[in-house]
């Protein structure tokens, strides 16, 4: 199952700043203001000079009627990798996969509920990104994260930046695999050219050895690509493509 994408309009990205504005020079020559949906430093992806694909808006109480959707990579043999920027699509391309019973390890499950609140030793509940139900299987608890960074070993990293909130989630994944539920980590890897997941260990350590200890008590640690589908050279849909390695050991040597 994909998510449809709406008729994009392609243009070069000329700057990202203040975190959510992006100024984008469309093919049609005019210069336009586009909201960047992205808090991470989106290293390796705010790249000028690239082509970018937007989403329209005609809502009145939009302060922009542009969001950047995607962006097209230069790789080193040549081609172009398609990344979405969009970290706000990573759970709704998820949970189509989830529904469509396309991630074989997580699938067979009769209910899927979203945002579930989940009680931990922590100071305060977490919220885990989907919850799997089955009166066989028992039940499941999901947490995505969105993976854009390709170094330029050729390998994915997470996270870009320090992710306080991440490791959060992971302390709330580690405690519920102690207290004997099933408990995944989904990196939801939204760049074409990435071949495999690392902990981002020279961007945060913490994350890092968190990640692992997780690992180590149960938590589940997968990856899956996005692939984006083109018609007539325009991006149409995305959907979770293939499975990818996930290398807990590997370290970036810069």
């Amino acid at each position: 199952m994909s998510m449809a994408y709406p008729e994009l309009m392609p243009g070069v990205l000329l700057r990202r700043y203040k975190r959510f504005l992006a100024d984008v020079l469309l093919d049609d020559g005019r210069e336009v203001v586009a909201h960047c949906p992205n808090t991470g430093s989106m290293r390796a992806v705010n790249v000028p000079g690239c082509r970018v694909w937007l989403s329209p808006s005609d809502n009145p109480k939009r302060k922009l009627a542009w969001t950047w959707e995607l962006i097209e990579l230069p790789q080193p043999d040549g081609s172009l990798a398609m990344a979405s920027v969009q970290t706000g699509r990573a759970n709704r391309i998820v949970e189509g996969a989830l529904r469509a019973g396309r991630i074989p390890m997580l699938a067979g499950y009769a209910e899927l509920r979203r945002e579930v609140a989940v009680a931990t030793q922590m100071e305060k509940a977490s919220r885990i990104d989907f919850r799997l139900d089955d009166p066989e299987r028992g039940t499941a608890f999901v947490e995505v994260k969105q993976v854009t960074l390709r170094e330029p070993d050729g390998h994915g990293y997470f996270p870009d930046a320090v992710s306080e909130r991440g490791r959060k989630h992971l302390e709330a994944l580690m405690a519920l695999a102690q207290a004997g539920q099933r408990a995944v980590l989904l990196f939801c890897v939204a760049h074409e050219g990435i071949p495999d997941v690392a902990p981002a260990e020279h961007l945060d350590p913490a994350y890092a050895a968190a990640l692992r200890e997780a690992a180590a008590n149960g938590v589940e640690v997968l990856a899956w690509r996005c692939r984006v589908q083109r018609r007539d050279g325009r991006p149409v849909d995305i959907h979770l493509d293939l499975e990818l390695p996930v290398a807990l050991e590997r370290r970036f040597s810069g």
